[in-house]
């Protein structure tokens, strides 16, 4: 079941539009899936920018705090 899309205007080059424009007609898949498999890549790449909570199947969690040590008495 596919999810409802919003409407959105971009502007690419002319050879952009022209490679997939030939990529679709080879493939027979839309363009519109392609801008937005490319608009995904994007926001995996810079998912760690986005705010948000980590997910608990987050390969790469932040380090927790530490406590803070106790002080040493100087040595005289």
């Amino acid at each position: 079941m596919s999810r409802k899309k919003i409407s959105t205007t971009i502007y690419v080059t002319p050879e952009q539009s022209e490679r997939l424009r030939v990529l679709h007609e080879r493939t027979k898949v839309p363009v519109a899936v392609y801008i937005r498999e490319g608009i995904d890549l994007v926001l995996r790449q810079y998912g760690h920018m986005l705010p948000g909570q980590l997910s608990l199947a987050d390969p790469n969690p932040a380090p927790a705090p530490s406590a803070p040590r106790p002080e040493r008495p100087e040595s005289t």
